[in-house]
C-alpha cells in the first residue's frame, strides 16, 4: 500500500495534484465532469480587488507543444469571490482551496489577501507576483528580490493563512527572489509562472495576440520549470510547489524529485479536462513500479 499524501504548511493533502490558477476557474465546470474532491486541492482563478474583463481579444494562440495566453486576470473581483463564489464552492468541493491573488499595488494585494484569508474554505493563499499579462502590476513585483520582499512582507503581516508566493521565470536569478520572499516571511513558493512569448500572423504581418506578447505554457516549458524548481529547492528551506509543462504522472514524480512538495497542473487541463483525474489514478501504480512507498520520501531525492 503506497502513501500519496503530502503536507503543505500543516495542511495535509490526499495527493500532491493541484490544478493551477487560470486553468480551472473556480472548479464548478470541472465538478460537472468528475468528483473534484479527489484532487489535493486547486488554485482558483487569479483574483483582483476590482472586477476585470481582462485584455482585448484575441488573447489565446496555439503553439507547438504549448500555448500562449494573454487573458489578463479576467475575474469578478475579490468581494464577489469571497461573498458569493466561495460559499457556493462548498457545495461541490469539501476541502480547503488555494486562493490565487493578483494586484496592481501593495495596498491592493494586502486588501485582497486579507479578505481571502478570512474565508473559511481557503486553506492557502498564493500571491501572484508573476503574471506577465497585465500592465502596471503583476510581474513587476516579482522581477527583483527587493520588490518581491516588499509585497511579501506587507501581505504576511495581515494574511491569516499560509502564504505561498508565485514566482516568475522571466528573471535572471529566480533563486535569489525565492530567498528574498523567504526572508520576508513567505511560508512557501510556487513556480514557475508562464514564460514570455509571442506569435506573428505571417499573412497579416501582425502579432497574433491583441496584447502582442503573452505567457507561454505547456509541455515545452517542462525542462525549464524543472531546473528552476531544482535551483529554488537548494536555495530555500520553505516548501516549494512545482509547475510548468506538467502533463503526465512521470512529470509529477520528476518535479517532486527536483524538490516540489506538491505539483500544479495548468495548460494540460485546457486540452484534457480529465488530466488531473488520470494522473491521480495512475500515481499509486507508478509508485509501486518505481519502489516508492511514500511520495513525501522522494521530495528533493535528485539532490
Amino acid at each position: 500500500m503506497v502513501n500519496t499524501s503530502v503536507t503543505l504548511c500543516g495542511l495535509q493533502l490526499d495527493n500532491p495534484i493541484i490544478p493551477a490558477s487560470g486553468t480551472f476557474g473556480y472548479g464548478a465546470e470541472f465538478a460537472e465532469l468528475y468528483d473534484i474532491n479527489i484532487l489535493g486541492t486547486f488554485s482558483f482563478k487569479g483574483t483582483t480587488k476590482e472586477p476585470r474583463f481582462g485584455n482585448p481579444t484575441p488573447r489565446i494562440a496555439e503553439c507547438r507543444e504549448g500555448m500562449l495566453n494573454s487573458v489578463g486576470l479576467q475575474n469578478p473581483g475579490v468581494d464577489e469571490v469571497c461573498d458569493t463564489i466561495l460559499p457556493r464552492m462548498k457545495k461541490y468541493f469539501n476541502k480547503p482551496v488555494m486562493a490565487n491573488i493578483g494586484g496592481f499595488s501593495i495596498d491592493e494585494y494586502v486588501y485582497c489577501c486579507e479578505k481571502a484569508s478570512q474565508a473559511e474554505n481557503v486553506g492557502l493563499v498564493e500571491l501572484n507576483i508573476s503574471c506577465p499579462n497585465v500592465h502596471g502590476g503583476g510581474m513587476s513585483f516579482g522581477t527583483s528580490p527587493e520588490s518581491a520582499a516588499r509585497v511579501t512582507e506587507a501581505v504576511r503581516r495581515i494574511c491569516k493563512k499560509p502564504l505561498f508566493v508565485k514566482l516568475s521565470p522571466n528573471v535572471t536569478d529566480i533563486a535569489a527572489i525565492a530567498r528574498a520572499c523567504e526572508d520576508a516571511g513567505a511560508d512557501g513558493v510556487s513556480l514557475i509562472n508562464t514564460l514570455m512569448g509571442m506569435r506573428i500572423d505571417i499573412r497579416r504581418r501582425t502579432p497574433v495576440l491583441a496584447n502582442k506578447k503573452g505567457g507561454f505554457s505547456g509541455a515545452a516549458v517542462f525542462p525549464v520549470a524543472l531546473r528552476m524548481v531544482y535551483d529554488v529547492y537548494e536555495a530555500v528551506k520553505i516548501p516549494v510547489i512545482g509547475m510548468g509543462g506538467v502533463t503526465t504522472v512521470d512529470d509529477v514524480i520528476e518535479m517532486m524529485m527536483a524538490g516540489a512538495r506538491a505539483v500544479e497542473i495548468g495548460s494540460a487541463n485546457l486540452t484534457d479536462p480529465f488530466v488531473c483525474k488520470k494522473i491521480i489514478e495512475a500515481l499509486p501504480g507508478r509508485m509501486e513500479e518505481l519502489g516508492i512507498t511514500s511520495l513525501a520520501d522522494i521530495v528533493g531525492a535528485a539532490h
